[in-house]
């Protein structure tokens, strides 16, 4: 992790080479916050061919999924998926050692464990140092080599914006894949990290974040999913996703459309990072947080107390964000745990999944609690 800071004390810059160069300033959008809007990308998709689909293909794009997977075995199949982005840091090796945890937690959000990597490398060579360059590939490959896999290869093209990431190879047992449809009635709902990441980006952006909270978007954005590889061995998860560029609301739907059910969440029991509410409250969100919530809000029904900052944190678009994980009640519990014993103490009972449409109801808990009395 490199720790360097700017002579303005902005954190994720390095001041050793000169000129000093911000990634972020040679691009329009940074980390996940750069996904088409979750409703372009549904019409988009809409409108695809639809081919014989074989039946070793076991997760395609049905149900806008995390990752392919392609059944190899009765007992081995293989997870493919590929993420990448541009600059959500200032810092190279940061820069490259996020892009390539957001990827891999692909793998990990399917049940699966990563077997190797390919780096897609997209650099403005005429623009950018090589030593820049090759700062950002040290940083993936210092994620990868947490994650006990190789950076096997990979393509590199010269581009307008830098843009890195990986092609994520990974295996799963068939009987242990979890997908993001399979969530039930009365499941409970539980987030693995907090979210905060596009607010604290877009506060890097403006100078407006100190050393120690980038210190702790670092840690965040860079904790590997690995828990999603032991959640797979849980009959009682029933469902699982990550949540990335279309905020929490935005995935969260995709999980009660995939599983027909419907889902409540509380407000006050989201994990969230320490600034996230102050920031949004201050205006500094990112243009993606309203794009995420304007594909998101004929689907959403909001209860008071949930103004404009805490909308802008439903659908921040987070970059290696938490996991999203649907299980029967009583094995809470044991979900919480995996998390824990993983270092991911922050994770949360957010809410519950219910029968009815596919909808998703934000509360405060205490309207959470006065409806949930009444209705007892």
């Amino acid at each position: 992790m490199s720790e360097s800071t700017t002579d303005n004390n902005t954190p994720g810059m390095d001041t050793s080479a000169s000129p000093i160069v911000r990634l972020t300033q040679f691009a329009h959008g940074g980390g996940c916050g750069c996904k088409v809007a979750p409703s372009v990308l549904r019409e988009i998709l809409a409108r695809s061919a639809t081919a014989s689909v074989p039946p070793d293909l076991l997760v395609g794009i049905e149900t806008a999924d995390d990752a392919a997977v392609y059944r190899i075995g009765e007992d081995q199949a293989i997870v493919a998926t590929t993420d990448f982005f541009m600059p959500i840091v200032d810092d190279p090796f940061d820069f490259g050692a996020i892009a390539a945890a957001n990827a891999l937690s692909d793998v990990y959000a399917m049940g699966g464990t990563p077997l190797f990597a390919l780096a897609l490398v997209g650099m403005p060579v005429d623009r950018l140092p090589l030593e820049t360059i090759r700062s950002i590939l040290e940083g993936g490959e210092s994620t990868c080599a947490k994650a006990g896999i190789p950076v096997a290869g990979g393509h590199t093209i010269d581009s307008i914006e830098p843009i890195y990431g990986l092609v994520a190879i990974g295996r799963v047992d068939p009987r242990r894949i979890k997908r993001n449809a399979g969530a039930r009635p009365g499941d409970a709902l539980v987030l693995g990290k907090p979210l905060g990441v596009g607010i604290y980006s877009a506060a890097l952006r403006k100078q407006r974040l100190s050393p120690e909270d980038y210190a702790v978007m670092l840690f965040a954005t860079t904790q590997l999913n690995t828990p999603g590889a032991i959640l797979g061995g849980i009959d009682e998860v029933h469902a699982l996703t990550d949540v990335t560029g279309f905020g929490l609301v935005g995935h969260l739907l995709e999980m009660c459309r995939a599983s027909n059910v419907g889902a409540q969440i509380r407000f006050d029991s989201l994990p969230l990072l320490a600034q996230t509410l102050t920031l949004a409250r201050a205006g500094v969100v990112t243009g993606a947080s309203a794009r995420n919530w304007a594909s998101s809000q004929d689907e959403l029904d909001v209860g008071p107390g949930i103004g404009d900052a805490e909308r802008a944190v439903l659908a921040d678009p987070q970059t290696s964000g938490g996991l999203l994980v649907a299980c029967a009640p009583d094995a809470a519990d044991a979900v919480l745990d995996v998390f824990a014993t993983s270092g991911f103490h922050e994770a949360r009972v957010i809410g519950e999944f219910t029968a009815g449409a596919a909808r998703v109801t934000v509360l405060p808990q205490r309207t959470h609690d006065l409806v949930r009395d009444a209705e007892q």
